[in-house]
């Protein structure tokens, strides 16, 4: 996990909106843990197809989840409206490491925050390769 906390909106580079589903709450009346890291995946992949051109059904390469971390501040319920703000924290190779916050909408402050690892791998062999320049142009854009 990085040092530094991305507690606040100002933290965060790019924006996606959503609003929170039925199926999303849990028994207690509110967002079930799990379903935060379904939230970081949209945003990340909306990213990446938006911003790299990445074809999630064809492209040569793809990025898989390796890791993932979660750290939950304040609950969220159904029905809100959620923004998801994305950063990159650090480039490789290889990988990227995303920071990700989640935001009920007009709020300054993260309800959750966390990490998300991409290792950019060959679809068919299933190995680790550098990562494509066109998506490595778009991760140096939210890069902090």
């Amino acid at each position: 996990m990085t040092e530094k906390k991305l507690l606040n909106r100002s933290d965060y580079k790019k924006f996606y909106s959503m609003t929170s589903r039925w199926r999303d709450n849990d028994v207690y009346g509110h967002i079930n843990n799990v379903t935060y890291y379904s939230y970081f995946d949209s945003a990340v992949n909306q990213y990446l197809i938006e911003n790299s051109n990445l074809d999630i059904q064809k492209s040569d390469v793809v990025g898989y989840v390796v890791h993932s971390n979660c750290n939950y501040l304040s609950p969220i319920s159904y029905p809100e409206l959620i923004d998801t703000g994305i950063i990159v924290i650090k480039i490789g190779n290889s990988s990227v490491t995303y920071g990700i916050g989640i935001f009920k909408s007009g709020e300054t402050k993260v309800s959750a925050y966390g990490e998300f690892v991409h290792v950019f791998v060959n679809r068919s062999e299933k190995k680790p390769v550098p990562i494509p320049e066109k998506i490595l142009k778009s991760l140096k854009q939210i890069l902090i």
